[in-house]
């Protein structure tokens, strides 16, 4: 460990951070900053997961009074549902050989970006057609779970995204939500990944410092800007990383 790595891995970690406390998505920088320190990205993916992860409690907390039933779902039915979901998903991670999870990443960013692209759209033209019950939404969260312990890459953006789609709800009410069942997914994932050794601490430290500060000021920021340009920020970060990743796999 030198300085310039020191650096960077908390600069990354303070984007991040920032990024999380504005919208979310902060894994598309943490993560690929660490797989440019030399990590292999199953290694890179749990540590930035770990460093990540207090910054996730710390906001679960702040919006903790915002919880309630979800279309028909209790908040402990969401969480027992992610969690299943979350523990099958990490242990996935940790079966899966690095060059296949080379190959998988893009296609989940890919994912996320999409969602995040079109959520709003495809949100309302569903809504204007069909009406989708708890069933739906469980099963939707069950993925959403398996997806948060394996990568966890926008995750929180895509719940807000998939339960705007499928319950009707505005973003503005499942903030608490999404930052308390993002914390469940990361809390889980985090658990497995140091039982099995899968996280580098020497990175991993300064990215937590990094990250802490930067949900501070993050949730700062937040209030001078619009969500237009928080929403065109967090696209554009998620975009080069996917193409990056997809450069990476098969170039």
């Amino acid at each position: 460990m030198d300085v310039a790595s020191i650096t960077l891995t908390a600069a990354a970690g303070a984007i991040a951070g920032a990024m999380n406390a504005l919208a979310g998505g902060g894994t598309f920088v943490s993560m690929p900053a660490l797989v440019a320190l030399g990590l292999p990205s199953t290694i890179a993916n749990a540590t930035s997961n770990v460093a990540l992860q207090p910054g996730a409690i710390a906001s679960a907390w702040a919006y903790r009074r915002g919880l309630g039933p979800l279309a028909g779902l209790s908040v402990g039915a969401l969480v027992s549902i992610t969690l299943v979901g979350a523990t099958i998903g990490s242990l996935l991670l940790v079966a899966t050989p690095v060059r296949t999870f080379d190959i998988v990443i893009p296609w989940l960013l890919l994912a996320a970006f999409l969602v995040m692209l079109a959520g709003k759209r495809a949100s309302a033209a569903l809504r204007a057609r069909v009406t989708i019950g708890a069933p739906a939404l469980v099963a939707a969260q069950f993925a959403l779970g398996i997806y948060g312990g394996y990568f966890g890459g926008g995750v929180g953006l895509m719940m807000m995204a998939i339960w705007g789609l499928l319950a009707g709800h505005a973003p503005h009410q499942l903030a608490a939500h999404r930052t308390l069942l993002l914390a469940v997914a990361n809390a889980v994932a985090a658990i497995i990944f140091i039982l099995m050794a899968m996280v580098d601490w020497r990175l991993a430290l300064p990215m937590l410092a990094g990250a802490v500060l930067g949900g501070h000021y993050g949730a700062r920021l937040g209030l001078l800007l619009s969500p237009h340009t928080i929403r065109a920020i967090t696209l554009v970060i998620t975009g080069v990383t996917t193409l990056i990743f997809f450069w990476r796999a098969y170039a």
